[in-house]
């Protein structure tokens, strides 16, 4: 037996006051409004009477503070899978516009030549690669049930458009991933395909800051 469905939960807002791109960075835990964003996405998953057996998150803190309350919800234990992480960036750790902003700085355009690899950081294809097999194995890991994970914005969203047959390279700004949002797949024959997509935490969405990652 495999799993029924794979849920791909995005972490909530991360607590950043001087709003620099955060990437893989350790003490970037959830602000206040990212613990609510975090419960609110459990809640749903709870609201929808869905059999969830286990729950897999990011190494990183600000995703397993956001498994926590579904795993608390589902009585279950938090695992870590170093695939679901955020991609490197050579922009870790520098605020990217505004005056002194990371981009304006002509030393870093270099690294800003090939935006369809991309020239800054993971090269895409990597991303959907290891976020695709974590998938599989997550299907492959429970006898029944769902399997819900914790991971980031980009990752997610290789994945989205991996499943669509969309080009990998895209607009960030178009991004249909927002905090605390769930992306449902399901598996047909030898395929997963995206069944759903929910954003619990949208009422809470208007006073986030979602600024620290690419």
């Amino acid at each position: 037996m495999v799993a029924s469905q794979i849920h791909l939960v995005r972490h909530g807002e991360v607590l950043n006051p001087e709003r620099v791109l955060y990437g893989r960075l350790p003490g970037f835990g959830l602000s206040p409004l990212g613990q609510k964003m975090a419960e609110a996405a459990a809640a749903d998953l709870v609201d929808r009477g869905r059999p969830v057996a286990r729950v897999v998150s990011s190494p990183l803190q600000r995703t397993r503070e956001s498994a926590e309350p579904i795993a608390a919800l589902f009585n279950l234990p938090v695992s870590t899978d170093d695939r679901l992480i955020e991609p490197q960036n050579r922009f870790e750790g520098t605020r990217l516009t505004g005056p002194g902003g990371a981009l304006r700085d002509p030393r870093n355009w270099p690294s800003l030549t090939n935006p369809l690899r991309p020239s800054w950081g993971e090269p895409f294809r990597s991303i959907a690669g290891r976020m695709l097999a974590a998938v599989d194995e997550a299907w492959r890991s429970v006898e029944d049930g769902d399997v819900v994970l914790v991971s980031h914005q980009l990752p997610i969203w290789m994945v989205h458009r991996a499943l669509t047959g969309d080009r990998l390279p895209h607009d960030p700004r178009k991004r249909r991933c927002e905090l605390s949002s769930i992306t449902t797949l399901s598996r047909r024959g030898e395929a997963f395909v995206e069944v759903g997509y929910a954003n619990p935490a949208g009422h809470l969405q208007v006073l986030a800051t979602d600024v620290g990652a690419v």
